[in-house]
């Protein structure tokens, strides 16, 4: 096979995972009401089905970040693929609560692998600069695609199959991208100069982002007064400061804090997060004004789902042509005006009286911005980051990402939730439309906050290649892939 055909289809597969990751995202969620029905979960503890996933993925990203550079690309992207594919092959056939949280706890794990992999191996396969920005923009459009499937095909599934269908499809996707990768994607090479995997920093930082996770979903949810919330906050601020020192003294650090020195990686990871808490929040509010004001079915929030996603799909391309000819500064500061004003027009539509017609305009609009934010923020991340660590710096932004929407959902649904006690109905409904109002326009403000973090980029959108410590460098063969035309064997 060809390096540039080897190229093209290791391309094709990153995408197809990038689509199984993000289809996992909505395909669950709008087969919500089912499952519980079926399982007998009590209304109030269906989000745990959805937060067993959320809390798992965020404090394994960083570790998986790191897996990925020490154990190999290829590797860890392979088993990430097989994790959700048997995990899913689980969640369908769970005839319990506890089965289907397991599953899906599981597959969170299995999104931690598989999300800084798949960014790794995108950023040592294309080098920086137009060809990476091009990849990235194919990635980021897989990734919207996935969201319309796994919006349509949760809603179409579950209505035709039941719910066990939603789990069962990732199964055979993600056994044959995982396979098809051993066959097409550059082999790990031999490892070279051997490197401690700093396990001390490992359990520190994971079992603490995985405790401050699960505070910020379960605090709306059990009270942030709640002693099981206060103990996971107390324990994450514990381990998270243990991990700090432990980095501060070690020669090989999971996380060497020396890559914060590279502006473009802090600010892509700071807007990464901003990027997550204010664009990231708005598909769930979206699903409770679909269904729980307008009482739309499950097919029809697929349906409704179509739209923003398809302009979500544009805007990566948008994204990555103007991150080429602009730079990543100017294309972030763009993406953030636009979806600024689109979303303060897609507040609008949250009115209890209003059809899907006026939320139209708004949907188009902001999903262009987040589409053109979301390639653009993954160029900021990867800009300046010596090849052998771009596991661990994607593992950072990632973490940013997963702890953002923590934060933004569970500080928005709060907001959102104020005037709804005591009311049912109609009234209810208002209420709750109401409240999402105010939540779609704080939402937008938080991305004049992205605009502000943006400016300080370098203007050129590029940023100098960091030198590793003495301690840090790479064996001869670290690197498994080369640049574009010269991959591993």
């Amino acid at each position: 096979m060809s390096d540039k055909r080897r190229l093209g289809l290791s391309l094709v597969l990153l995408a197809l995972a990038q689509t199984v990751y993000s289809l996992d995202l909505n395909i669950v969620f709008v087969a919500l009401p089912e499952i519980g029905s079926d399982l007998g979960f009590p209304g109030q503890t269906q989000q745990l089905v959805v937060s067993a996933y959320v809390v798992l993925a965020g404090g394994f990203l960083l570790l998986g970040g790191r897996a990925a550079d020490l154990l190999g690309r290829r590797r860890m992207f392979v088993l990430a693929l097989s994790l959700y594919a048997v995990s899913s092959l689980a969640g369908g056939l769970a005839t319990s609560a506890g089965v289907i949280i397991a599953a899906r706890a599981v597959q969170g794990v299995g999104g931690a692998l598989l999300l800084p992999a798949t960014l790794s191996l995108i950023n040592n396969l294309f080098e920086e600069g137009p060809r990476r920005n091009r990849a990235l923009a194919v990635w980021g459009g897989a990734g919207a695609s996935g969201l319309t499937l796994g919006a349509l095909l949760g809603g179409a599934l579950t209505e035709r199959f039941g719910w066990p269908a939603v789990f069962y499809v990732n199964v055979p996707l993600a056994g044959l991208i995982a396979l098809a990768a051993l066959y097409v994607i550059p082999r790990d090479p031999a490892r070279g100069a051997r490197r401690r995997f700093d396990l001390p920093g490992a359990l520190s930082v994971t079992a603490g982002s995985t405790l401050l996770v699960f505070g910020l979903v379960e605090g709306p949810e059990l009270g942030w007064g709640d002693p099981l919330v206060v103990a996971a906050f107390a324990a994450a601020a514990v381990l998270l400061a243990a991990f700090a020192a432990i980095e501060a003294r070690s020669a090989d650090p999971l996380m060497p804090f020396r890559l914060f020195r590279n502006r473009s990686l802090t600010v892509g990871m700071t807007v990464t997060f901003v990027y997550m808490a204010t664009f990231g929040v708005l598909p769930y509010f979206l699903t409770v004004l679909m269904q729980s004001v307008h009482g739309y079915s499950a097919l029809q929030t697929g349906l409704g789902f179509l739209l923003p996603s398809l302009a979500i799909a544009g805007g990566t391309q948008l994204g990555e042509r103007a991150a080429t000819r602009l730079g990543t500064r100017s294309t972030l500061l763009t993406g953030f005006v636009t979806g600024a004003v689109g979303t303060a027009v897609l507040a609008l539509g949250f009115d209890a009286d209003a059809g899907y017609a006026l939320l139209v305009p708004g949907l188009i609009v902001s999903g262009v911005g987040q589409g053109v934010v979301w390639t653009a923020m993954w160029i900021a991340a990867a800009t300046g980051t010596p090849a052998h660590e771009q596991g661990v710096a994607n593992g950072i932004a990632s973490t940013a990402l997963n702890i953002g929407n923590a934060i933004g959902l569970a500080v928005f649904t709060v907001v959102a939730d104020l005037g709804t006690q005591g009311k049912a109905g109609a009234a209810l409904r208002t209420a709750t439309a109401d409240g999402e109002f105010l939540v779609v326009l704080l939402t937008a403000a938080g991305m004049l906050a992205g605009l502000l973090v943006t400016l300080a980029l370098p203007r050129s959108g590029a940023a100098r290649t960091l030198r590793a410590a003495p301690q840090d460098a790479p064996g001869p063969t670290a690197d498994p892939v080369g640049a574009p035309g010269e991959p591993g064997s």
